[in-house]
């Protein structure tokens, strides 16, 4: 008997289109649990995948997802030139997951990876890599973080590349370091900058193989034209010159301890110093345009900067580089300016100060008047300083407005819980210090007029008079700045200048060392940005 046909089964077409929608959905349906339960370690991934229904960011068919995926990459690509540690994004790992993707589960998983590598990424090219309080104590910054869904919704909404471009600091400074950070790699693979300086000191007139290796080192970190010349003569010292102006140094012309030490820093530890002041960067308000005040610690100095534009400028006291007198960094708006300031010692100094002194010799410190908690001015014969500690002392010291007052003549404010502010000193010896960490915290100006003036034009007709006639008043007088400028009290050993040369800092307060070891801990080398 002969077998039967086999007839073939021919379905119907809205019968096939609906078996393969609903193949469709259960593959939807298990990327959509493979997603859920990948993000759901971190509660704003998890909410942000809910809000949008665990559609796919990264790993769908289409050519905006492809764009999403490819610029990611290349950003990671890139990481390690904004000093960032390149492993905690692990580019290659999540390059190795997607080309060996081989279920729908494994799709989601890798598109969680995926945005936990970008958010990784974006927080730390915006923000920085490091919480910088608990990296140093005195810095006074709180640095926001983004929320997951802001970060991911403004990348679905915007050109990818457009987005992943614009995390980064957008200022001046940060694109100079970046410019800076890459001559130095540059440089540091064709060998540095030579042999060092081995000499105590070297002056014009000078001549021999120190001479030599000083005028190598100007020309390799271009102070100076190349030369035979081995003797100290005026090109030299013009050169030297030029290096300690951009470093800090009294121009004076003559190679002395200071200046070799810092003509013999190597590059890598200048690439440190780079990478740290870009770290730094991230941690700044990210709006810097207009005018701001800058005080840079490790500088000693303090200018007022319109649109990246230096407008004045004029040399600082910081506090002193010992236990709770180091100035803090932090930012802050300044609001007023008072002349002929009152000193309302600080608590701080008038128990660990004044108060032994006194109880040694009752007439001590008698520029300073004393007043108890209801604001009246007690004799210092009816007080017994003795029968009181540091917790228990009662009272206030002040010292009124005069020439002899420990702010001078006037103080700049932008009140903060720090008790940090700008003022005139009499001690006006201090500001031909190379070195001028001297003061309790606060920071003197050796210019405080000039500063006064340059604040006040922006708003006044004759800003001289203006404060010359509260000045010459002889009272206690508060001037209003009508839009209050701000401050930024910052620590960068590295400092860029349009046009101009890098110029170094010592590490003062040894801040910077700190933050390195942080950031190397953290993954960040020069090795991962050299190799």
């Amino acid at each position: 008997m002969p077998a039967p046909a086999v007839i073939p089964v021919v379905l119907p077409a809205a019968m096939a289109g609906a078996m393969s929608d609903a193949m469709d959905a259960a593959r939807e349906g298990v990327f959509r649990q493979a997603v859920a339960e990948a993000a759901g370690r971190d509660r704003d991934l998890a909410e942000f995948y809910r809000d949008i229904g665990y559609r796919a960011v990264w790993t769908g068919e289409g050519a905006l997802h492809r764009a999403r995926r490819s610029a990611l990459l290349r950003a990671l690509d890139d990481a390690a030139l904004h000093g960032l540690p390149a492993a905690r994004y692990d580019r290659a790992a999540l390059l190795a997951r997607m080309a060996d993707i081989r279920s729908t589960r494994e799709l989601g998983e890798v598109e969680v990876a995926l945005s936990r590598a970008y958010l990784a990424y974006a927080r730390d090219v915006q923000s920085g890599v490091l919480e910088p309080g608990r990296v140093v104590d005195d810095i006074k910054r709180s640095v926001p973080r983004r929320e997951a869904g802001d970060l991911l919704a403004e990348l679905m909404q915007g050109d990818p590349r457009v987005v992943l471009r614009a995390l980064p600091p957008q200022t001046n400074e940060y694109r100079r370091l970046m410019k800076a950070r890459l001559r130095l790699e540059r440089l540091i693979a064709e060998g540095g900058w030579g042999a060092g300086v081995r000499a105590g000191k070297l002056e014009p007139g000078d001549t021999g193989a120190a001479v030599v290796a000083l005028r190598d080192r100007l020309v390799a970190q271009g102070y100076l034209a190349r030369s035979a010349t081995a003797q100290y003569d005026g090109r030299i010292q013009a050169a030297v010159q030029a290096f300690q102006a951009d470093h800090g140094l009294e121009t004076d012309g003559v190679a002395g301890a200071s200046t070799l030490a810092a003509l013999n820093v190597s590059p890598e530890a200048r690439l440190q110093s780079v990478i740290v002041a870009m770290e730094r960067e991230r941690w700044l308000s990210p709006v810097r345009g207009g005018r701001q005040i800058l005080v840079n610690l490790t500088d000693f100095s303090a200018r007022i900067i319109d649109d990246d534009r230096v407008t004045f400028e004029t040399r600082a006291v910081v506090g002193k580089n010992a236990g709770g007198r180091r100035s803090p960094e932090f930012s802050d708006q300044m609001d007023h300016m008072i002349v002929n300031p009152t000193w309302h010692v600080p608590r701080s100094i008038t128990v660990g100060e004044y108060l032994p002194q006194m109880q040694a010799n009752r007439g001590a410190a008698g520029h300073l008047r004393l007043y108890d908690s209801r604001g009246r001015e007690v004799p210092r014969s009816a007080v017994n300083f003795n029968a009181y500690s540091a917790r228990s002392f009662p009272f206030a010291l002040k010292q009124p407005p005069s020439t002899s007052n420990a702010l001078g003549l006037v103080k700049f404010m932008f009140p903060n819980k720090y008790n940090i502010y700008l003022h005139d000193t009499p001690q006006k010896q201090l500001f031909a210090r190379e070195k001028r960490d001297f003061s309790h915290g606060c920071i003197r100006l050796a210019q405080p007029f000039e500063f006064a003036y340059a604040l006040l034009g922006v708003q006044e007709s004759d800003p001289e008079g203006r404060f010359h006639a509260a000045l010459d008043s002889g009272r206690e007088t508060r001037i209003e700045l009508e839009r209050p400028v701000p401050v930024h009290l910052i620590y960068r050993t590295a400092i860029t200048r349009a046009g101009g040369h890098m110029q170094y800092r010592d590490d003062v307060y040894g801040r910077d060392a700190t933050i390195w070891q942080a950031l190397q801990q953290a993954g960040v080398s020069l090795h991962a940005l050299q190799g």
